[in-house]
């Protein structure tokens, strides 16, 4: 059964400007997780010794707070839909999968398929992150203060991908109208993804998602990357491509 630490017993009236804290070395995560769900607006959440378990703090629907102090491996934060979770550590696969709205950040490095299908929010990754980060993104904020591996944004159909360091091979592969922005190089372009021209509205638009990721790059030391839109529709001209 999860235990709550929270000063003096709370009543339920004081609740929401309560600190919780719940320690995983003595509580099962699903038991978290449907803490967390009952949970109300205005609750700071404090979770130790994660030591690597999967789909911590999964489909969280309250404006809350949660830390996560260490590691945490599969699905952290998924189908998040409101509040802030942050990872004091490394997270493994599929982080914020689904992310609805609200923020997720790691400050260390993520697994393959970060945000994957992401259709909205803000997700800071302060380290590196994996292959297929943004796959099939449909509206989410991404951004990655180190590299991301191959494939990523793979079939992104809207949203921002950041990338403060280098990208991988077949970037942006079969791209809708997200938006990637590099500011280090790109190993290649995938089906359909071009270079474009960082215009004005694009260095305000990226400064903006770096300012809201605590971030210092200068907008103007990226290149943008989208859609060249040959493969929206079949054309047996660009057969070859698909």
């Amino acid at each position: 059964m999860v235990t709550l630490t929270a000063p003096e017993a709370p009543t339920l009236g004081a609740l929401a400007e309560t600190a919780m804290a719940v320690d995983l070395a003595g509580s099962p995560v699903r038991e978290l997780n449907q803490a967390l769900h009952d949970a109300v607006d205005g609750q700071s959440w404090t979770v130790t010794s994660p030591g690597g378990k999967h789909s911590l703090a999964v489909g969280i629907t309250a404006d809350i707070q949660v830390t996560i102090e260490g590691h945490a491996g599969y699905y952290a934060a998924g189908m998040h839909q409101k509040g802030d979770v942050t990872i004091n550590g490394n997270a493994g696969v599929g982080l914020a999968e689904n992310i609805m709205s609200g923020r997720v950040h790691v400050t260390g490095d993520a697994s393959q398929s970060a945000a994957a299908t992401g259709h909205g929010g803000l997700v800071v990754i302060d380290g590196n992150a994996s292959a297929r980060c943004g796959i099939s993104m449909k509206g989410v904020d991404i951004v990655v203060g180190g590299n991301i591996g191959h494939m990523s944004a793979f079939m992104a159909q809207a949203g921002r991908l950041v990338v403060c360091g280098d990208a991988g091979e077949a970037l942006g592969d079969s791209i809708y109208e997200a938006r990637i922005y590099v500011k280090g190089t790109v190993a290649s372009l995938g089906a359909d993804c071009v270079e474009k021209p960082l215009r004005d509205e694009h260095l305000a638009e990226l400064g903006e998602l770096l300012a809201a990721a605590g971030r210092t790059e200068n907008p103007a030391d990226f290149k943008r990357y989208g859609s060249a839109r040959n493969l929206y529709h079949f054309n047996v001209d660009n057969s070859t491509a698909y």
